[in-house]
């Protein structure tokens, strides 16, 4: 390899890395928003975002990038560069391609109004008026669509939803997710049919108990020891806070998360933390030695979704984590617990019932939560339906694939924070993630056949050990397709997930 090339691409990376720290600084600026920042702090702090976003941008498209990758792509000598390298180098001509279609006035724009519709999002759902919101989001709308019609030339896809779509999950399209969504609502309706009836129902009322906050605090500090996301040592990488929807946040070093506390639904709290580690182990674990690269990232939002929820669901929800845990939680909830039994316990928190929020989604209805909004997303953006007509929308989905009535707004179409901050394409990841669990849940039971029996002994190593070795440390040197071709042997299957389902809910609910 020559000199002038190996220089060449040393500058490119260099490049990316203080890319890269400019965003991980703008991540912990929006963290602060959502969690310590003064009510007046809005203003300022849209201003600011939109500042370190026009400076992104700037760095995103500065010409010695386009010069660098034309050189090295260009070079006699560019088939001597590892698989690594290419990659790298691939990933950040994809960027540098569709930062430079977008305005930048565009990209400032959309970040300052990030700010300002979150806040009035949030002001909006407590006063249950989605007028007070509506404005707020039709301009975001506005935004995102400007932004999908130039990113659909750039990305090559067949829709601009497509193009917001790629951006969350790389090379998979509304196409392919609406089949594999079809196969996956069959199974689901089948399944909830079959709870719903089913003779064995579960007693849910100790889940309204009330657990004083400081009790549920110590209990989140504990499930995120067990799970291995230090928040207390003196080499801590994470931290728990609070906010209204849970969120995780940073890179490597530096990766938090946050959660809500209900006095009198306590395991919303349990199954939060749960997930939201699963993401923070995930970015802590990607390889090190990739660290400030563009392969030294998470595969996609599918892949993240796939490690909150085998955390959160797989695990957390399973009898063998409950057997080790459950007599901890007694302990650390005082005499408030102490008459649970734990079959009974296990149940409730394995509950099927079709629900309005889909944070509280039970494991089983979940997807259809997420369905909804993907059909909603894709119509909205091929202009199929207007802002103003989403909530009458939402309403009537509900009714018609759960079975229930939306009494306000708050509890339907204004229940998420995705829409105000513009990050349409990103639900379809959350059901995505859960296929892909249930792919990786079917190769893990050939590989390691006794993980259950781990678990039940408060060994969550070994697990976690082959999600670090076959996802986390693969970083994003694989696009989604390829990577679960490579963990799994198949490719996008809702099968496993569903076999997954039906074993477990049928073994709770006796059909």
């Amino acid at each position: 390899m020559t000199e002038s090339l190996v220089q060449n691409y040393k500058r490119l990376m260099d490049k990316v890395k203080d890319l890269t720290v400019l965003q991980s600084a703008a991540a912990i600026v929006n963290w602060d928003m959502e969690t310590m920042m003064p009510p007046k702090g809005i203003q300022l702090r849209s201003l600011q975002l939109a500042m370190l976003s026009r400076i992104g941008h700037k760095m995103s498209t500065d010409p010695e990038i386009g010069r660098l990758l034309d050189t090295i792509t260009r070079s006699p000598d560019y088939d001597r560069l590892d698989t690594l390298q290419k990659r790298n180098v691939y990933l950040v001509n994809k960027h540098y391609a569709e930062q430079t279609k977008l305005p930048e006035e565009l990209v400032a724009e959309t970040a300052k109004q990030q700010a300002v519709a979150i806040d009035a999002w949030k002001k909006a759902k407590a006063a249950k008026d989605y007028s007070r919101f509506r404005p707020e989001l039709e301009r975001m709308v506005d935004l995102r669509k400007k932004a999908a019609e130039i990113l659909m030339d750039v990305k090559n896809t067949r829709t601009p939803y497509d193009a917001l779509i790629d951006i969350f999950e790389p090379k998979v399209t509304s196409e392919v997710i609406s089949k594999t969504f079809m196969e996956l609502r069959h199974g689901l309706v089948s399944l909830i049919e079959k709870c719903t009836v089913a003779p064995k129902q579960p007693d849910t009322s100790a889940l309204r108990l009330r657990v004083p906050i400081e009790t549920q605090r110590k209990i989140a500090d504990s499930l995120a020891e067990i799970v291995g996301y230090d928040v207390k040592s003196g080499n801590a990488r994470g931290r728990i806070d609070e906010t209204e929807h849970p969120f995780t946040t940073g890179y490597y070093d530096d990766v938090r998360i946050t959660t809500h506390y209900y006095l009198d639904n306590f395991t919303s709290s349990i199954f939060s933390v749960l997930h939201e580690a699963g993401h923070a182990i995930y970015e802590q674990n990607l390889n090190r030695e990739w660290i400030f690269q563009a392969v030294g990232t998470s595969c996609s939002s599918g892949f993240h979704e796939s490690q909150s929820r085998f955390y959160e669901n797989i695990i957390g929800r399973s009898r063998e984590f409950w057997e080790f845990f459950f007599p901890r939680l007694q302990k650390l909830a005082g005499n408030l617990l102490l008459h649970l039994d734990l079959d009974k316990f296990v149940h409730a928190v394995n509950s099927v019932k079709p629900s309005k929020i889909r944070v509280e989604a039970d494991e089983v209805t979940y997807c259809l939560h997420i369905i909804i909004r993907f059909d909603m997303e894709r119509d909205l953006f091929a202009d199929k339906i207007t802002v103003a007509e989403l909530p009458q929308a939402w309403n009537q989905s509900y009714r018609k694939y759960l079975n229930v009535n939306i009494e306000d707004d708050s509890e339907g179409v204004m229940q998420d924070i995705h829409w105000s901050s513009g990050a349409f394409g990103y639900f379809p990841s959350y059901a995505l993630g859960n296929i892909y669990s249930g792919q990786m849940l079917a190769t893990i039971a050939k590989k390691l056949p006794y993980w259950k029996n781990s678990i039940s002994a408060s060994n969550l190593q070994e697990v976690g050990e082959w999600l670090v070795r076959n996802v986390h440390a693969n970083g994003n040197m694989n696009d989604p397709e390829d990577l679960i071709r490579k963990i799994t042997g198949e490719q996008l299957t809702v099968t496993p997930y569903l076999d997954y389902l039906n074993e477990k809910y049928s073994d709770l609910y006796e059909f």
